[in-house]
């Protein structure tokens, strides 16, 4: 089944799509917006080839028609939007991004999906001069970053950031970046830089001076590199974050991210068995 939406699919509370048991693609027009909402789940499916579209009078629930102007081409955009799941897609070939998350977007966690050929992966905040974006808490555990992706996996500002156990394979630019202090964490994933000797760091901090920097609280904890990668830490320790074992995924050994993300994507479901 192949989805083209002619405009953005604007996404109501307490949802969920769930594309087990039929292949679901949503592509080559508009994608999936969730503004202003909570409780939603997107659920195996795959969104690929996403396009900028120009907008027009768009329902946006039942009772609701409202006019949108351009929207960006985000595979999966969120605002303002809060305790979100998105698990089991696999995305490609969008416009803008693959995963946008701004404007105080919250309680988000983004696991066991399948990222390929994209520039701009995953955002998470989109300005420096937006503090109300420091609510913001995303988790993104499980997941596989691989061929043909370049950069933000995530790009993060001003929150909550932790990355936990995904397998990241010959990014072109860099893995993990952002700016406006965000905290990172993360914990257990398996890096393997390209060949490329001035891509082999996988952090980023978008041109911002060390002396700023430097206090940033980004921290990398039982990460296992290859192929000459590596992760430049800055702020303290992990044991200060005010986030504890209770409220975060606990991590595996990055020995174990293959198994752990060997089933990354859309899940292929056979008639008669649990899916």
């Amino acid at each position: 089944m192949i989805i083209k939406l002619k405009q953005e699919l604007m996404i109501n509370n307490d949802k969920t799509i769930d594309g087990r048991g039929i292949s679901v693609h949503v592509a080559y027009g508009a994608g999936l917006t969730l503004q202003f909402v909570h409780n939603v789940i997107v659920h195996n499916i795959r969104v690929h080839h996403i396009l900028s579209k120009d907008g027009g009078m768009i329902r946006d629930s039942v009772k609701h028609i409202g006019l949108r102007t351009v929207s960006d081409g985000d595979a999966i955009s969120l605002f303002g939007a809060n305790r979100i799941w998105i698990d089991h897609c696999t995305l490609t070939k969008g416009a803008d991004g693959l995963v946008d998350a701004i404007m105080a977007s919250t309680a988000i966690t983004i696991s066991n999906c399948k990222f390929n050929h994209h520039n701009d992966v995953m955002l998470l905040g989109a300005n420096d001069a937006f503090p109300q974006d420091k609510i913001m808490q995303v988790t993104v555990a499980f997941n596989r970053f691989g061929k043909g992706c370049i950069q933000r996996m995530p790009r993060c500002r001003w929150g909550f950031f932790h990355v936990v156990n995904n397998d990241y394979a010959k990014w072109e630019m860099y893995a993990i970046g952002g700016t406006a202090n965000p905290t990172i964490i993360s914990q257990g994933n398996r890096f393997k830089a390209a060949d490329n000797p001035n891509t082999k760091e996988v952090t980023n901090r978008n041109g911002a001076p060390e002396a700023l920097w430097r206090n940033w609280q980004w921290r990398s904890e039982g990460d296992l590199f290859k192929n000459g990668a590596f992760f430049r830490e800055s702020g303290p320790e992990i044991k200060s974050t005010p986030f504890t074992e209770h409220t975060t995924i606990q991590f595996e050994p990055a020995k174990f991210v293959g198994r752990l993300t060997r089933k990354a994507g859309v899940i292929q479901c056979k008639i008669g068995k649990a899916c």
